[in-house]
C-alpha cells in the first residue's frame, strides 16, 4: 500500500439520538467489513453519555455517543479490501433501516480505482465503504 492510502486517524465518534437503533444498525452493517461491537461505556462511567465502540479486535475505531441527534450530520468512510464487501455493506445498510445514497460502483472523479457505496444511516449520517482493489475473480 502506498503512503497516500494510509490513514492516521485513531477513532471517530458520532452522536446518535437512539442508541439501541444505532447499535443494531452498525452491528449489522459493519459486520460486513469485519468489525464488531468491541466496547461499551455507560453514562455513569463516562460522566456524561453512553458510548458504544465498533472495531476489529480489542480497539474501537467508530464510537457512537448517545448524546442526541448530531447536526449537521457526518460523513464517514470505511476502507475494505474487496468490492464484494462494499456491495455487502450497501445491502446490509438498506436491509437494516438505512437509505441508498449511492449504489456500489467506480467513482473516477475521486480516483480511478475508487469503488464505493454510500448509505444514509437512520440518524442521517452518510456512511461509505470504499475499496481500491480490482474485482475479485472468485
Amino acid at each position: 500500500m502506498t503512503n497516500e492510502l494510509k490513514m492516521m486517524l485513531d477513532h471517530v465518534s458520532l452522536c446518535v439520538a437512539d442508541m439501541g437503533r444505532a447499535k443494531r444498525f452498525y452491528a449489522a452493517v459493519l459486520a460486513e467489513l469485519g468489525m464488531e461491537l468491541v466496547g461499551e461505556v455507560t453514562a455513569e462511567q463516562s460522566g456524561s453519555v453512553a458510548h458504544a465502540g465498533f472495531g476489529i479486535g480489542r480497539k474501537g475505531q467508530l464510537w457512537l455517543a448517545g448524546d442526541g441527534p448530531q447536526t449537521p450530520s457526518a460523513h464517514i468512510c470505511f476502507r475494505t479490501d474487496s468490492r464484494k464487501a462494499v456491495r455487502a455493506f450497501h445491502a446490509a445498510g438498506l436491509a437494516h433501516g438505512g437509505s441508498d445514497n449511492g449504489a456500489p460502483g467506480i467513482r473516477e472523479i475521486y480516483h480511478p480505482e475508487y469503488y464505493a457505496a454510500f448509505v444514509t444511516d437512520p440518524e442521517g449520517h452518510n456512511i461509505e465503504a470504499v475499496c481500491f482493489e480490482p474485482e475479485d475473480e472468485q
